[in-house]
């Protein structure tokens, strides 16, 4: 059983402390956090999986036992721990985004590869089992001719009030980023690259913070097909979202843990079950079981010598949409991805 390091302990550690306290392949170690408290919540909350904490990050790096670190801080708390750690030698599982910016991210994922350190990324949609299943499928659909990106989420302003949430310094950017950076993520996973994007981006009446709880944008893909984004942090009281796709031969949609498929001829194919993402008020109402997937996946990767599920350098492409959307958004024009720095 490998052993890992949780560093960052704000709300989503919750969902790794159960998904390791559920894995038969990987324990936890030791957690840290800058704020002792936290540290010592969590090690009470969780005495079953992980009973002792760091007092700094250097105990972290320099412990053999510890075989990788999964970190789950705030992205704008990354770039220092990932050399820490990559100088160390340890193989990093890193909570999204990679990290504010595109350029800042690219970094990140640059340095990690310098120093041969093996980087993956908890992009965990791409891990639902029901994703599977929609992939064996496209063969049989055909050619993609269109595609429905919609993320209708709710956020009440208490949760834009803890301080940094929603900011560019502390976070990045908003809803996009945020939120919806899981189902851009796997929409790219299904459709491929996006050769050009036009977007609107607004911060809402419903939310006092600096970045945007509102995107609509047109794409263009690469393959030829169009389609649609909307995301949104601003649609009370929050719906799950929702990826469809248009093909030749019939439609596929997906909505949470459910893909209906309708042919062409009139059949009609329904899979999966209903699973919760954290769509309303309560942003950690979701469950632990794909965290685990993309846990132990990893543990399984370092084991075998092989990239994990979800490589840092995989991540980029969600990175780069997302910025060539804010930035056709902010500027009222076309922008081309090839283009784009």
């Amino acid at each position: 059983m490998m052993q890992a390091a949780l560093i960052g302990l704000g709300m989503v550690s919750r969902t790794y402390g159960e998904a390791i306290r559920n894995s038969q392949k990987v324990s936890l170690k030791s957690v840290y956090a800058t704020n002792k408290d936290s540290r010592e919540d969590f090690t009470i909350d969780f005495v079953d999986v992980c009973d002792t904490y760091a007092e700094c990050l250097a105990e972290i790096a320099e412990d053999p036992e510890i075989d990788f670190v999964i970190l789950a801080t705030p992205p704008n708390a990354r770039i220092e721990i990932v050399q820490l750690m990559a100088e160390a030698g340890k193989p990093i599982l890193m909570e999204k985004p990679v990290e504010r910016t595109l350029k800042s991210a690219t970094a990140v994922v640059d340095y990690c590869e310098a120093k041969d350190v093996p980087l993956g990324i908890m992009l965990q949609h791409r891990a639902r089992p029901i994703v599977g299943q929609l992939i064996e499928k496209l063969g049989d659909l055909g050619d993609l001719l269109a595609a429905e990106i919609s993320v209708p989420w709710w956020r009440p302003q208490s949760y834009y009030n803890e301080n940094g949430r929603g900011t560019y310094i502390r976070d990045g950017g908003g809803v996009m980023i945020a939120q919806a950076i899981h189902t851009l993520d796997l929409m790219l996973a299904l459709t491929g690259p996006v050769l050009e994007v036009t977007a609107m981006c607004a911060t809402t009446g419903f939310h006092d913070m600096e970045a945007e709880d509102f995107v609509s944008a047109g794409l263009k893909f690469e393959n030829g097909a169009v389609g649609t984004v909307l995301a949104t942090t601003a649609s009370f009281p929050g719906r799950g979202e929702t990826i469809t796709l248009h093909c030749k031969n019939g439609s596929a949609h997906l909505a949470s843990g459910v893909l209906q498929i309708s042919w062409q001829d009139g059949r009609i194919e329904t899979f999966g079950q209903e699973a919760t993402s954290g769509s309303g008020a309560d942003p950690m109402a979701f469950t632990s079981d794909w965290h685990q997937t993309v846990i132990e996946d990893f543990a399984e990767a370092l084991a075998q010598n092989r990239e994990p599920l979800i490589p840092g350098r995989s991540a980029l492409d969600v990175h780069k949409l997302i910025s060539a959307i804010e930035e056709s958004g902010r500027d009222g024009e076309r922008v081309y991805l090839k283009e784009f720095p």
